[in-house]
């Protein structure tokens, strides 16, 4: 009985193993820059609404239920979102204009298609 429960773990063993997989990302060499002047980490609501008018969509905050995780708002423009926590900007994300990348000396090609 004892062989049958160590041949069945290891058979279960060696079909849990995960596979290998891998995917090629694709970034541009030169990623366009983005022509509009963000606003920067730490700017009031009032500033971001006076420089860049009525947001074309405003979330409703989502969190705040304790000071370790306060209200977080986004508000979405052409091009860009503007992300708060209670009132000052923490991020900005421009989906076209992906982040600058580091280290890339390290990368190398994808291969294939």
């Amino acid at each position: 009985m004892r062989k049958i429960i160590a041949a069945f773990g290891l058979l279960l063993s060696v079909f849990a193993l995960p596979t290998a997989h891998a995917e090629a990302l694709a970034v541009p060499e030169n990623p366009s820059e983005t022509t509009v002047t963000l606003p920067a980490k730490g700017e009031p609501q009032s500033t971001v609404l006076g420089r860049y008018g009525e947001p074309t969509k405003r979330h409703a905050a989502v969190g705040g239920g304790s000071p370790a995780q306060p209200p977080i708002t986004r508000w979405d423009y052409d091009g860009f979102s503007v992300f708060f926590e209670n009132s000052h900007v923490v991020d900005t994300v421009a989906p076209s204009a992906p982040a600058p990348l580091f280290n890339t000396d390290e990368l190398s090609a994808a291969s294939g298609s």
